[in-house]
């Protein structure tokens, strides 16, 4: 958890700004803020970072794939095409919408494929929702050749790449728009939070409107204010804004820090001949919050796993079992059970969830072990980790 590794006199100072002025809402109250506006530094800091020409913070990372996919025109109907692994948010933000998911296969870039992709296009499907998984970007050279190829719209989640680049461009630029995740174990953090951002002056002035009611945010008198969307409320409040404020001026450092780890980390365990490494397209766009490697099959990673637990060993994430992150689990998906009936409740799902022929992707995940990057770890700490990670996975290999 890099950025909640880094709280200290920065995150205080911008809080206790926000609070000496009693104004905690994000919008007006010009004359009691006394120039206060964090949100709005907020925002400012996170164009600089990614190079978006428009930035809006917002409630949460599901927020923003809500926001990305009002911005994109998505909804009641529309096919749109989800990778299998992902935190089940993207696919929250689909449905939400009354899109319909299409489940594709990924690759070893834990991201879906430029051939899964194609494969799982039919007459129907109006959109891919990419998700840049565990830090790093898709290859999206392919990946973009293959939705212009069918006038596929592209929308971009990013909630756990804040940093990482494609050839010098921030994902989350390549689409219509992207959404960042900026709660707690994010590369920075607002405590709770999301990102959106964007090249499109058309997609950010509807997030902006969406994320609070329609408003347009024109004018010093909120309740005179025009609606000219139906929206929803995704505002980010100034306290949360405060803190992610201080955490994005630590983002390069952050990031650097992240690399330097990583670079350790993975140079230690490429001692072990029967371990392999996530290959990236842009692997100096790696935003380097995590260590993917992959063991020979699915027994001997689960077995690792468990061994990392008995030596006392934190870190380890085994997406293949974990509730949130890949569709094994998503029995609740697969049964159509929603508080509210949904567009796929009344339509149909356009697959059958629960017999998905994904072996790749299963493929992949059952053998991935995801190792946590920390920012603060001394060269004594890399060194006790790389000897305890090492003598673990020999003593299964």
């Amino acid at each position: 958890m890099p950025g909640s590794e880094l709280f200290g006199a920065e995150e205080i100072k911008e809080v206790m700004d926000v609070l000496n002025t009693g104004v905690l809402f994000r919008y007006n109250h010009d004359e009691q803020r006394k120039g206060i506006w964090k949100s709005k530094e907020l925002e400012e800091e996170v164009k600089k970072f990614t190079g978006a020409k428009y930035a809006h913070a917002i409630s949460s990372g599901t927020a923003a794939v809500s926001c990305v996919m009002a911005a994109a025109g998505l909804g009641h109907g529309d096919e749109v095409i989800v990778p299998p692994f992902t935190y089940i948010a993207s696919i929250e933000g689909v449905m939400m919408a009354g899109g319909l998911p299409v489940f594709a296969e990924i690759d070893e870039n834990l991201c879906l494929s430029a051939e899964g992709i194609r494969k799982a296009i039919t007459p129907k499907t109006k959109a891919v929702m990419l998700v840049h998984m565990c830090g790093a970007a898709a290859d999206m050279d392919a990946i973009l050749a293959v939705c212009k190829e069918y006038n596929l719209i592209l929308v971009e989640d990013a909630g756990q790449a804040l940093g990482a680049t494609y050839k010098g461009k921030h994902v989350g630029l390549f689409g219509v728009a992207g959404g960042i995740s900026f709660d707690f174990f994010k590369l920075t953090t607002a405590g709770e939070g999301g990102l959106f951002i964007t090249n499109d002056e058309q997609a950010y002035k509807t997030a902006d409107s969406f994320s609070d009611h329609g408003h347009t945010h024109i004018g010093a008198n909120r309740g005179m204010e025009d609606h000219p969307i139906i929206g929803l409320n995704f505002r980010m409040g100034e306290l949360n804004a405060a803190v992610g404020l201080a955490q994005m001026r630590k983002a390069e450092y952050i990031r650097s820090q992240n690399k330097k780890n990583k670079a350790y980390l993975k140079h230690r365990l490429s001692e072990i001949s029967d371990i392999t490494f996530r290959p990236m397209p842009d692997p100096e766009g790696d935003s380097a919050t995590f260590l993917n490697f992959f063991l020979p099959d699915t027994d001997s990673a689960q077995k690792v796993v468990k061994q990392f637990t008995e030596d006392g060993i934190a870190g380890a994430n085994y997406w293949f079992l974990n509730n949130y992150h890949f569709i094994n689990q998503w029995g609740h998906l697969k049964d159509l059970k929603s508080a509210v009936p949904l567009a796929i409740n009344v339509l149909g799902a356009p697959q059958d969830y629960h017999n998905l022929q994904l072996p790749k992707s299963q493929e992949v995940i059952g053998r991935l072990i995801s190792f946590g990057i920390r920012c603060t770890w001394t060269d004594e700490q890399m060194k006790a980790l790389a000897d305890k990670m090492i003598i673990a996975i020999k003593k299964v290999l």
